[in-house]
């Protein structure tokens, strides 16, 4: 295939310029301006539209295996295909908990067969219990990627070290979920002026702020390359700010609905703006733009988490917190981001291709020839409509929102994945 007169943008290389991309076998081979077609290959015009590496989620849910219903490996790849997402890696709270070699190979065997690239972590400790840590160098071995019990917080600050310095010593990065349950009445709530007009008790940001400066003392010591998921406080972006000028090997995730909506987001669209953690203040929102823009966060993540229409549908205090995110994550960055002025197009696709690529040693995030032809296509100053979702799950706030950048093709190892 010959990819011609595209904009090419790549932030690993920090290139923005006009290239034509020549792929065999799935591989880069050149890169050039003004490339003669050979043979027979397929050509792709691009006049007018952007090229960037395909890009990389660090954070998803497929709920595969056992909540299969939400959604599953075939879905949630078609979900990421669509959104420009080559490469996704996948939570361990599955059921059964990814704690074991044989339910990682079982997940891997069957993500081959799927045209995305699907990385799983495994769980930090056995059922996600958080008292007996699981065998790290055979599901190393086994494949995992990273290891994480997103969704229950590690409490045991002792525990959680141990599992740090463990990380640390295979050179993988250990994901951490960032909440102590002992302030928390209700998660996925804000504790603030919303919660009050809803008449609940929330969920303040101290709970998360404690577990954060605990974990940025523990990525110091340990020396390990530890993620703090999902941020969403003012406070926790400071954290991490001064974690990282002290030395310690730290990063964050933000999510596109943390960057993007504030509390007041529930009183419009109910439990499709509950997550966990909860949105929270206007504040912490310019908080995390500030943190993306000086790298304090460096990652850009989704948290795609799918839920049923019929469990989004209870009441308030009871649905579950989530919501899709693959699917209008670069169209959130490009609007919210880089149209408002915050980011450079460059610097919100540093973070969701070659940062995340780099942290855990994924092929892929970058241009260049010999590496995988991975490609997202869009075109940033075209407005598309949220409407249809190839996930299982529709959960979103953003339903029938008008964003920038519209996704013409994804194209995963040199095959078109998505076609918009």
């Amino acid at each position: 295939m010959l990819l011609k007169n595209g904009h090419l943008i790549d932030p690993a290389t920090r290139t923005a310029a006009p290239r034509d991309i020549r792929i065999t076998n799935g591989i880069i081979t050149e890169l050039a301006q003004n490339l003669v077609p050979q043979n027979e290959e397929e050509i792709l015009d691009l006049s007018g539209l952007t090229v960037a590496p395909g890009l990389v989620d660090t954070h998803v849910h497929f709920r595969d295996p056992g909540l299969t219903y939400k959604e599953n490996i075939h879905t949630g790849s078609l979900a990421a295909a669509k959104g420009g997402f080559t490469s996704v890696i996948c939570m361990a709270n599955t059921k059964p908990t990814v704690d074991s070699v044989d339910t990682l190979k079982d997940i891997l065997e069957r993500a081959q067969k799927e045209n995305i690239h699907i990385y799983q972590t495994a769980s930090v400790s056995y059922g996600l219990n958080g008292e007996k840590m699981t065998d790290f160098d055979a599901l190393a071995n086994a494949g995992a990627c990273g290891f994480t019990d997103d969704g229950i917080p590690l409490l045991d600050a002792v525990f959680c070290y141990q599992a740090m310095q463990k990380a640390a010593a295979l050179h993988m990065p250990i994901s951490l979920h960032e909440e102590d349950k002992a302030f928390i009445t209700n998660n996925g709530i804000n504790a603030g002026k919303t919660a009050e007009k809803l008449n609940v008790i929330g969920s303040p940001a101290i709970a998360e702020e404690v577990m954060v400066a605990r974990d940025c003392m523990l990525a110091l010591q340990s020396g390990a390359a530890v993620v703090i998921q999902h941020i969403s406080s003012a406070n926790s972006v400071e954290l991490v700010r001064t974690a990282k000028k002290l030395g310690a090997d730290i990063h964050a995730e933000a999510t596109p609905h943390h960057f993007t909506l504030t509390e007041e987001a529930l009183l419009k669209h109910g439990t499709l703006a509950k997550m966990n953690p909860p949105l929270r203040t206007e504040k912490d929102r310019l908080a995390i733009i500030a943190g993306l823009k000086d790298s304090t966060i460096d990652l850009i993540a989704t948290d795609h988490a799918p839920h049923s229409t019929e469990e989004k549908a209870k009441p308030l205090t009871e649905a579950p917190s989530g919501i899709t995110g693959l699917e209008t994550s670069l169209g959130l960055g490009i609007t919210f981001l880089v149209k408002e002025g915050h980011l450079t197009l460059m610097e919100l696709l540093e973070k969701m291709t070659c940062n995340p690529a780099m942290l855990y040693r994924l092929p892929g995030g970058v241009i260049q020839v010999n590496a995988p032809a991975d490609f997202v296509v869009f075109d940033p100053d075209e407005i598309w409509t949220v409407t249809d979702f190839a996930s299982k799950s529709s959960n979103s706030p953003f339903k029938g929102s008008e964003l920038y950048g519209k996704i013409h093709y994804t194209i995963c190892g040199g095959k078109i994945v998505y076609r918009g």
